[in-house]
């Protein structure tokens, strides 16, 4: 038998402990992830969160399953978020309305800036105004023009109450 000092003992005592251990730990993931969109099917969130589950699949190998949860400006699939367990199975497209709901609605079940961990940037995208030809606008210029020789008489419509382009046109007025 070759003899062992105490502190060649602990070493390996310690390395074949460190070694059961991580041996006894899966590789994330183990089990498909949920993503969470938290506006209806078929809008811009709900095509960026598909296409990114897409790629978090291949490159992951594991499946990575969207899931819509509209209502309340985004609120509810948020707050789902917010609730579930933080073990990186649940992930949130976040809307740009999670960064005004709290300056527009009174009580939120979450903390916008504490009950989340921001992980990147998924895209960025410009607004643009768009006219029927009919109107004798050509420029934005000419648009607030118009809008202001005719209060009340020019329509817009945007995706929601509180979202983004709504809260754009109004700071208009």
């Amino acid at each position: 038998m070759i003899p062992l000092s105490r502190r060649s003992f602990i070493a390996a005592t310690a390395g074949a402990l460190a070694s059961t251990q991580a041996l006894g730990q899966a590789a994330y993931p183990t089990r498909p992830i949920r993503l969470i969109v938290p506006f209806s099917p078929g809008g811009s969130s709900d095509f960026t969160g598909r296409l990114i589950a897409q790629k978090m699949s291949e490159t992951l190998g594991q499946t990575v399953v969207v899931e819509n949860k509209p209502g309340a400006n985004g609120i509810i699939g948020c707050d789902m978020i917010a609730k579930a367990a933080p073990d990186g199975y649940s992930l949130l497209i976040v809307p740009r309305e999670i960064g005004v709901n709290p300056s527009i609605t009174k009580t939120l079940p979450f903390d916008v800036l504490k009950d989340f961990t921001w992980i990147g940037l998924a895209t960025e995208g410009p607004f643009v105004i768009v006219v029927n030809p009919n109107i004798p606008a050509k420029t934005f210029a000419e648009l607030v023009a118009l809008a202001k020789a005719q209060p009340g008489k020019l329509s817009y419509g945007s995706i929601g109450n509180g979202s983004i382009s709504h809260l754009n046109v109004e700071a208009l007025k």
